[in-house]
């Protein structure tokens, strides 16, 4: 199931599971009847609009089901809190191209189509509620199947997590040892990209969720906590190099691709050489030590250039940064031991 786009993961939104319009969706499924519902107002949509009665009432779930006992379209304003017409005919323009068989859906297709605006359907039949926007149908799964979904995707990111937890790990081993290749870059970046799709789809899942997808969006939040930072850093530490990597442009690839490390080399700009050495800046590794500012990281790369300038460097030649005193130059110095033994005993491994 692909992620949604952001205006339908907005008009998702207004209708998850806890608000109440959604209330009122369920109790017109529940009562197995139809209806129509547009999730706004606008000029277009009025031109449009035949008959019906403008009641401009307080919308509340049970309104909602018992104006959709009648024939006709029910419109809401924009804010969703007003019931402004129901029972009202609405006529498209037949010229607008649409998939759609059923006259209810067919209808709410254009109308979406025509005048921007989400469209909702309760269908009899199926008992199903489909959301109309961005010139495509979005069926509206139950809470149960999403969860299910859902949970099925936080286990797959725990799997790929795992995976860019060791790659990034033997990333750093590299680094310290000045033998970093675009090949483990790219096998970095493979993960980092796989992680982010699945990121996206569980956000997706946590939208529709509504109320009930808190301990997801909890456990999503954990999960891809640092990525984004990693990424940054990583973009950074290679900024110098001829050809820096541009990570952003890894999710124009298949899922295919993905499983090729030259193809994604050659996806973020780095080449199709994977034995090509690269010398990191030192941006990532100086992250990971506490208590130094990222200005106080930023000048120590920009004064010694590169990672192994980092780490050739003594207590006096620190302290000549701008910022750095012998607190600092002694955190350094100790972090980077430290990351330098870690690296060390990952490559033992």
């Amino acid at each position: 199931m692909s992620a949604p786009s952001s205006r339908l993961t907005r008009a998702l939104a207004l209708i998850a599971p806890g608000t109440e319009v959604r209330d009122g969706l369920d109790r017109i499924v529940h009562g197995r009847t139809g209806a129509l519902v547009t999730l706004g107002n606008n000029a277009r949509l009025q031109s449009l609009a035949t008959g019906g009665f403008a009641i401009d009432v307080e919308f509340t779930g049970t309104a909602l089901r018992e104006l959709a006992k009648m024939d006709g379209a029910i419109i809401l304003n924009d804010a969703l809190d007003r019931i402004m017409f129901a029972g009202v005919h609405l006529m498209p323009d037949a010229a607008v191209v649409t998939t759609e068989t059923g006259t209810r859906h067919r209808t709410a297709d254009r109308v979406s189509r025509q005048t921007g605006i989400p469209t909702v359907t309760v269908s009899a039949s199926m008992s199903t509620i489909s959301l109309f926007v961005d010139e495509q149908r979005w069926v509206v799964q139950r809470p149960e199947q999403l969860l299910a979904r859902a949970n099925q995707a936080l286990a797959t990111l725990v799997r790929y997590s795992d995976g860019l937890t060791e790659a990034t790990a033997r990333l750093s081993a590299a680094e310290v040892q000045d033998a970093a290749t675009v090949r483990d870059i790219a096998l970095v970046a493979q993960r980092l990209e796989m992680v982010r799709r699945l990121r996206l789809e569980v956000t997706g899942y946590a939208v529709e969720l509504g109320t009930e997808g808190r301990l997801v969006r909890l456990q999503l939040q954990e999960l891809v906590s640092g990525l984004d930072d990693l990424l940054a850093h990583l973009q950074r530490d290679y900024a110098g190099d001829s050809t820096a990597p541009q990570l952003a442009r890894l999710g124009t690839l298949d899922t295919d691709d993905l499983a090729h490390p030259g193809l994604i080399a050659q996806g973020c700009g780095l080449g199709d050489d994977l034995s090509r050495r690269l010398s990191p800046r030192g941006h990532r590794q100086l992250a990971q030590i506490g208590r130094l500012s990222p200005a106080v990281a930023d000048s120590l790369v920009a004064h010694f250039g590169t990672l192994q300038g980092l780490f050739g460097a003594t207590t006096t030649d620190l302290l000549a940064v701008d910022g750095v005193d012998y607190s600092i130059a002694r955190t350094v110095r100790e972090g980077l031991v430290r990351l330098a033994e870690s690296a060390y005993a990952e490559r033992l491994d």
